[in-house]
């Protein structure tokens, strides 16, 4: 009987691994995501300031991307009950299901404390309108030398941060949030 019970497992063993025991796994990523929704951390700061917000809407994610004038900016993002702005802790409103606090570790000032990013409307930094993700786009304020935005977005998704370096001397931060788990 052990016997017969041995070569049996070792069957089954080899025909899982041939791939021959059925389908993938039902936790398969979709879109091979694989990042999860746990706070995303680079600490490095750079005075280099912020000159821009963007966005972009790809086949599995959402993408916001924050242009420095350098590089070398670090980023804390993470999912929150509310995204505050810095220095006075106010509430920032967003649109959404839930909100991701965004603070790029540089300033949306100069030297001289002259403003570097001067969107026209605070509370809605680009337009998501259409977006499978993202419901809105907030600048929290700019404050001892990091940058808060809030993103709405419609449900705690998985989502992941990196720096991309260029065009020329500058760098970029990316913020991307999948359209399902």
């Amino acid at each position: 009987m052990t016997g017969k019970l041995s070569a049996t497992l070792a069957a089954l063993a080899l025909a899982a691994g041939l791939g021959l025991a059925g389908g993938p796994p039902a936790s398969a990523a979709y879109c091979g995501i694989t990042w999860g929704s746990t706070a995303k951390v680079a600490s490095t700061y750079t005075s280099h300031p912020i000159t821009n917000v963007r966005s972009g809407r790809h086949a599995c994610f959402d993408r916001m991307v924050v242009d420095t004038k350098g590089r070398g900016a670090g980023y804390r993002v993470a999912y929150v009950h509310q995204v505050r702005q810095p220095g006075s802790g106010f509430v920032v409103p967003l649109r959404g299901g839930a909100r991701l606090s965004v603070t790029v570790l540089a300033p949306a000032y100069d030297e001289y404390g002259r403003a570097t990013y001067r969107p026209a409307d605070r509370r809605n930094l680009v337009d998501v309108t259409g977006y499978s993700t993202f419901r809105q786009v907030a600048l929290a304020g700019s404050f001892e030398g990091q940058t808060t935005f809030g993103l709405g977005v419609r449900a705690r998704l998985p989502m992941r941060a990196f720096v991309v370096p260029g065009p020329g001397a500058g760098s970029r931060v990316v913020i991307d949030v999948a359209h399902r788990w």
